[in-house]
């Protein structure tokens, strides 16, 4: 398998000092920054977690990737690594996680970004969650890990118990990142405001599809995650069934490397191909963004 070369790794590095991918777009005094890459390495928030732009995601519509059989998820990932796409998103309710250490055998540790994602409610759960997940993805670290599915807006109190228990695995060395996916929008806004948090998945897409609330709603959360020195990760960016075309596919990633508050995103593949497609179609957003072109919110009904 081909490696991501130094040159292009140090490359990456160098554009990891920008908080947003977005904020990479427009360079010091107005002049156009190089298009954005999916390969291109990130840094989230205040962390010194890296994952790639674009990330490929594990659980759409919560089965597809599972369906693929691991031998032909191991082909996707691999083509993903040899495009130089380096973060895999995953979660235990994925059940990916024997997939995820199948297609990544053999791959050296700092090559890769992994994500999971606890539904633990209890502390006491959520430290054997851990020890299971660095166990079951034959790793010693994870790079982040998030409390998954967060719907009352009471969360930041009820699971603090179990933020701790991540917090204290963070200091152990054995988490990168801490972080939150919220699925409705009282808990995503609630989120903004939760002390200790490294990271934040966010639903994202310009059509509304799949979402906690508008898209500007939605938007101007996100950029107050961003305004307080965190992580912000989109995803359905697609709107998990991948839009209907390949227009809406870049005024997607054009809205939302737009928004210039979105770190990298995660989007479910099944077919290499589509992995290619989506670094061509975000390199062309890009370039449309720097010339100020970026679409609003719902430019056409999905």
């Amino acid at each position: 398998m081909a490696r991501i070369s130094r040159r292009d790794f140090l490359a990456g590095m160098a554009a990891a000092g920008a908080a947003a991918v977005g904020g990479r777009i427009a360079a010091a005094g107005g002049a156009p920054a190089p298009a954005v890459r999916g390969s291109d390495l990130v840094t989230l928030g205040k962390t010194e977690a890296r994952p790639t732009v674009l990330g490929v995601g594990t659980g759409t519509r919560g089965r597809e990737q599972r369906e693929m059989g691991s031998d032909a998820f191991t082909r996707l990932v691999r083509h993903a690594l040899d495009r130089g796409v380096r973060y895999i998103d995953t979660a235990d309710l994925y059940m990916m996680h024997p997939f995820v250490r199948l297609a990544t055998k053999s791959v050296k540790r700092d090559e890769y970004f992994i994500q999971t994602k606890t539904l633990a409610k209890h502390p006491v759960v959520a430290r054997a969650d851990i020890e299971r997940f660095r166990r079951e993805l034959r790793t010693d670290y994870l790079d982040s890990v998030l409390m998954h599915r967060m719907q009352k807006p009471d969360w930041p109190e009820t699971m603090r118990p179990v933020l701790d228990v991540l917090l204290e695995e963070k200091e152990k060395g054995r988490i990168r990142a801490v972080g939150v996916s919220c699925h409705g929008w009282d808990a995503l806004a609630e989120s903004v405001d939760c002390p200790d948090l490294d990271v934040h998945l966010v639903r994202i897409n310009p059509f509304g599809k799949k979402m906690d609330g508008k898209p500007e709603d939605v938007a101007g959360q996100m950029k107050k995650m961003h305004a307080k020195g965190r992580g912000v990760i989109g995803m359905k960016v697609y709107g998990e069934t991948g839009l209907d075309s390949r227009q809406k596919r870049r005024q997607s990633l054009a809205y939302v490397l737009g928004l210039g508050c979105v770190d990298c995103f995660t989007i479910g593949f099944t077919e290499p191909d589509q992995i290619d497609e989506t670094l061509d179609l975000i390199e062309e957003a890009s370039k449309q963004v720097r010339t100020g072109r970026a679409p609003a919110a719902a430019p056409f009904a999905a």
